[in-house]
């Protein structure tokens, strides 16, 4: 039996080799799960320059566009991006539900914090507190405390890191680290501390002793915060937290997945 191939060519006419093809590093893809510009949100155009800059894919994938059959499965990692409130709650729940149950690096900055809170609160911990909790936040306002944004970008806070945190080993073990916070918005104390009781934790406080930050220790990068690190990000210098996070999307980006993981759902076009 004869056996035929076809040799590759590069541009140069040079034979390419099969360690040409698989030594080369898939680009990551990030899906930014938000509504694009909503309320003039500063971050959105922001991270849209810096992210192809950095030689990342990022898609906007709509909050009123998911569904449960949406599959996120081709990207490799998933970002809430600030704007809330977001048009359709529970499609940043599904979304982060997804992050969380298959393993994919998640990142929730400004209103994708208190997104991750809500959606272990209502999906795991099933606290009363949110169980109406739908597209909107009608259900919960009760819950939500006065919120002060400023427009200065470089009003930063004093936070307190929680010792042995995956934050904290972001920033190379700091217990205090200053960041900054556009909004001084927040939950009452009394559902935080509740919705704090399973895998989800709070790993940052600001001095009035409000959670600012949350993560997950079993997972590969799961962190939310209120604080945004994409606003003081440049190409030449990125925040520590999103050069983790995106340092571990890369790594998702060139290692093999397992075939019809068990939290994963039919293909579904994402527009």
């Amino acid at each position: 039996m004869t056996v035929s191939s076809t040799l590759a060519h590069n541009s140069a006419g040079d034979i390419l080799l099969w360690e040409d093809f698989v030594s080369t590093p898939a680009r990551p893809r990030v899906a930014l799960v938000g509504d694009q510009y909503n309320h003039d949100e500063p971050a959105h155009p922001h991270i849209e320059r810096l992210m192809p800059e950095l030689g990342f894919d990022a898609e906007w994938v709509p909050t009123t566009e998911i569904t449960d059959h949406t599959d996120f499965t081709p990207f490799h990692g998933i970002w809430v991006v600030p704007g809330g409130p977001y048009r359709a709650q529970q499609g940043v729940h599904r979304a982060i539900r997804f992050a969380r149950t298959a393993h994919i690096p998640f990142l929730g900055t400004c209103g994708g914090f208190f997104s991750a809170v809500l959606e272990y609160a209502q999906n795991v911990l099933r606290l009363p507190e949110v169980a109406e909790l739908a597209d909107d936040l009608t259900p919960i306002e009760h819950l939500i405390l006065p919120s002060t944004c400023s427009t200065n970008t470089e009003h930063r806070v004093r936070l307190r890191l929680r010792p042995g945190s995956h934050l904290s080993g972001i920033y190379g073990g700091a217990v205090e680290v200053d960041e900054l916070l556009q909004c001084q918005n927040g939950i009452v104390e009394e559902f935080m501390n509740a919705a704090a009781r399973g895998d989800v934790r709070f790993s940052a406080w600001e001095p009035t002793g409000s959670p600012r930050a949350a993560e997950i220790d079993d997972h590969p990068f799961f962190v939310g915060c209120l604080f945004q690190p994409e606003l003081s990000s440049t190409p030449d210098s990125l925040h520590p937290v999103l050069q983790a996070f995106l340092d571990v999307v890369s790594s998702a980006a060139n290692t093999p997945r397992v075939e019809n993981h068990p939290t994963s759902t039919k293909r579904e076009e994402l527009r």
